[in-house]
């Protein structure tokens, strides 16, 4: 069955595009000038995320919903207004301890300067020394005259200094207002928001399910379940292992002698919240401080290698065990939205960068009007595999071809990257080639993009015989030209040869360029799988030589990439070749993955089977050579 190719859609209106970008100013727009607000909503709504299992807890020991509620909000009030007044200390501390640091500091800075700057010093010329000499004396006789000019000015008013008056304790305590006021607002937004979140949890689902999901309440529903028992089991588990890991650099520090390793280790916690930049932002910030504090160096490197030991076993150990190499977004995601959140909504939105996106892909994942979310920033491919396959062969990159062909060969086999990749691949191009809208510049690319993967998949699964063809394409039949090649390199014969009783296979082409291609492919599989098999063409069956011998031959495969008037005029034109070799089944290949209607009943009658991929096409090969497979 042909594909028909799709009628050209006319491009958008300009005013299309423009509407657009309107709607995106404007959502910036009020992201920024809306961040006093939204800031704490969304600090709340992440909250309630986590909080969910704690209120479900409570439900599970008798309190009612508000009860839980309350419950859950007032512990982690308690637990983070106890760290807060730890970090305060921790905070107070490190300023007494300031100017020491400050000293220490000064000297090691002098000590670099002195191995750097002052070496390079010692290493001018005399012609140097010459140009000082006489800068030296251009700014004595500068110096004289400011001193002269320094006499007249002493000789001028005394300048007065005007002091303030030390401000009274109510002016200290209006300052000390203003300046907690608005983390305090903060706070108490975020609480109420919290609180409610909590409280009108259902409600809140409900409407969305309402507004979102239109008549299919089931399926939103589902997904908005699903969604958020994700999004609170990810949140769940990232707060716990950036705990667990801000104890772990506590004790670590508290243990090589880094004062304030607690407020240390707190920031840890925090910036491990912000990916692939917040681990080392932490690790220098704490090694910074340990250059302070020792004159040497020991303890700045003991605190690096406690940093980077935490974090290789956790990385690579600890997270996979508990969600996952992956948070679902792609680096690059990562890394713009932490750069897009942290320029909207300043140090709350970097920290907030990962969930928000997070968030906004499992929106893309579950609603159909937001699935180009998912597409933008989540980590699954951009494209499926016989649309990168096609992609690449129009780009006529042979390298990256290769290189997807030998990821997926390394798991799965050669006949199911040709059902599952190939043929979409083929199906694709072959639609662009009725519709006439690939360049011959691009079927040059194409034929020999292909050509070269298929011959570097065919010398990793086989021995050469003979040196590779060069790579000049000498036939316009892709398929007829990878026999040549693949039979100049590896050795084969087209004609009689002595072979056991029923251990060959023919795989015959009707003659177009897919039939013949698949044909191809077809004998590959089937070698690679251990199988003598053959590529004929239908009048190289037709006029066989008089001395080949029929009895060697167990099946016989006619392949077509349709199930269309080509295949049952193949069939037709192969009767001969079924009544020579009356001893071989002959079996229908039609190797596109789809088979139905009349045309499977035509094809079905006119033969012995009928296989519809390739591993369907393995598989009757195997089923008449059961030694042979045994040994493949």
């Amino acid at each position: 069955m042909n594909i028909s190719p799709s009628e050209p859609q006319a491009p958008p209106p300009p005013t299309q595009y423009a509407i657009v970008i309107l709607c995106g100013a404007v959502i910036l727009a009020l992201l920024y000038l809306g961040r006093e607000i939204l800031v704490p909503i969304t600090l709340a709504v992440i909250l309630s995320l986590l909080l969910a299992p704690l209120v479900k807890a409570f439900r599970h020991w008798r309190l009612g919903h508000v009860s839980a509620v309350l419950s859950s909000v007032a512990l982690v009030c308690v637990l983070l207004s106890g760290l807060a007044l730890v970090i305060i200390g921790q905070v107070v501390a490190f300023g007494h301890q300031m100017p020491d640091y400050e000293r220490t500091i000064k000297a090691k800075f002098q000590t670099f300067q002195s191995v750097t700057v002052g070496r390079l010093e010692t290493m001018r010329g005399e012609a140097q020394k010459v140009i000082g000499q006489i800068t030296d004396a251009a700014s004595g006789d500068a110096a004289l005259g400011s001193a002269g000019t320094g006499i007249r000015h002493r000789a001028g008013p005394v300048p007065v200094e005007v002091h303030e008056p030390a401000p009274s304790a109510f002016e200290v305590m209006s300052q000390l207002i203003s300046t907690i006021w608005g983390p305090l607002g903060t706070a108490g937004i975020v609480l109420v928001t919290l609180i409610f979140a909590l409280l009108e949890h259902e409600s809140m689902r409900d409407r969305f399910i309402r507004i979102a999901g239109g008549n299919d309440i089931r399926g939103m529903s589902a997904a908005l379940n699903d969604a958020g028992e994700r999004l609170s089991r990810y949140f769940i588990s990232q707060l716990a292992v950036n705990a667990a890991v801000g104890a772990i650099v506590w004790v670590g520090l508290l243990l090589i002698g880094v004062p304030q390793a607690l407020l240390w280790a707190v920031i840890t916690g925090l910036l491990r919240f912000v990916p692939y930049v917040g681990i080392f932002v932490a690790a220098g910030t704490a090694a910074l401080v340990a250059a302070a504090v020792d004159p040497g160096w020991s303890l700045c490197v003991m605190t690096l290698g406690l940093y980077a030991i935490v974090e290789v076993i956790v990385s690579q150990a600890v997270e996979p065990l508990l969600y996952g190499h992956s948070t679902g977004l792609s680096p690059m995601s990562v890394v713009l939205a932490a750069i897009f959140w942290s320029w909207i909504w300043g140090p709350t939105g970097l920290l907030l960068s990962t969930p928000l996106t997070l968030c906004l892909v499992v929106a893309g994942r579950n609603i159909q009007g937001l699935a180009f979310l998912d597409v933008l920033l989540g980590d699954a491919p951009a494209l499926t595999l016989s649309q990168r396959f096609y992609q690449r062969a129009l780009a006529g990159d042979a390298l990256e071809l290769i290189a997807d062909a030998d990821a997926y060969l390394a798991r799965k086999s050669f006949a199911r990257y040709c059902d599952e990749v190939i043929v979409p691949a083929f199906r694709l191009a072959d639609a662009d080639f009725a519709a006439h809208t690939i360049s011959p510049q691009q079927q040059h690319k194409v034929r020999n993009a292909v050509v070269t993967l298929i011959e570097s998949i065919g010398r990793k699964t086989s021995r050469p015989r003979r040196r590779p063809a060069g790579a000049v394409l000498q036939q316009q039949n892709l398929g007829i030209e990878l026999r040549r090649r693949r039979e100049a390199t590896f050795g084969g014969w087209q004609g009689p040869r002595e072979a056991p009783p029923g251990s060959v296979v023919i795989c015959m082409g009707l003659g177009t360029q897919l039939s013949d291609l698949m044909t191809e492919l077809l004998v590959r599989v089937l070698i690679e799988a251990g199988i003598d098999a053959h590529h004929y063409t239908l009048d190289e069956c037709l006029n066989p030589p008089p001395d080949a011998k029929a009895d060697s031959v167990a099946i016989t495969f006619i392949v077509s990439m349709y199930p269309d008037e080509d295949l049952e005029r193949g069939i037709a034109l192969a009767n001969p070749v079924r009544h020579r070799l009356t001893e071989a089944p002959l079996v229908a290949a039609v190797l596109s993955g789809v088979l139905f209607g009349a045309h499977a009943a035509a094809v079905s009658g006119e033969v012995d089977a009928v296989a519809d991929s390739f591993e369907s096409a393995l598989a009757h090969a195997r089923l008449r050579l059961p030694e042979k497979a045994r040994a493949a």
